[in-house]
């Protein structure tokens, strides 16, 4: 069995999408997956289940929760061990001076192109920070997240891929809670 950690984009804000957590824990149960735990009402789901690619597992738990609910779910997994990964290699942490409240974590579907990059790094970010590593984009943005230029309908749009944010405090949440 493998630790799992779902991340479902777009749900319960401003009260679209409305998907309760229980009957989201309900139906991973009903899919045949253990130890199914959510953290907060923005679609964070961790479970046990059999060994599978994690975009594999996306797409089956993408089209799940769409014949549930009734509307299409971006969702993005990984193990305990990628999120672990993802941690460690953050590297603003490292940084004297950096807030914790103001680091995020920007998962994408997919490792952008080096072209997409450059994209990005040619926006005007004021204050705010980026480093992407693999399918991981690191955020420092000390004005707030709701501030930023690099939300995640932008990086999507020049990155051409997927992707949703947490801040640091649930990414931490998230693996201690897989470790439980």
């Amino acid at each position: 069995m493998s630790t799992y950690i779902s991340l479902l984009r777009g749900i319960n804000l401003g009260g679209n999408k409305p998907v309760k957590m229980e009957r989201l824990r309900a139906l991973f149960e009903s899919l045949g997956y253990a130890q199914v735990r959510t953290y907060i009402n923005s679609g964070n789901v961790i479970f046990n289940g059999k060994k599978l690619s994690t975009s594999a597992l996306s797409r089956k738990l993408e089209k799940e929760i769409e014949r549930e609910f009734g509307f299409p779910v971006p969702v993005i997994t990984k193990t305990a061990e990628e999120i672990a990964r993802t941690l460690d290699r953050n590297p603003f942490v490292k940084e004297k001076g950096i807030d914790a409240t103001k680091l995020h974590v920007t998962f994408l579907w997919q490792a952008p192109a080096p072209a997409a990059l450059q994209k990005v790094e040619g926006l005007a970010l004021g204050s705010d920070r980026f480093v992407c590593c693999e399918c991981d984009v690191y955020l420092y943005c000390p004005n707030g997240y709701s501030q930023t230029v690099l939300a995640n309908n932008t990086l999507q749009r020049l990155l051409g891929t997927g992707a949703t944010t947490r801040n640091w405090k649930t990414v931490n949440k998230l693996y201690e809670i897989s470790r439980a």
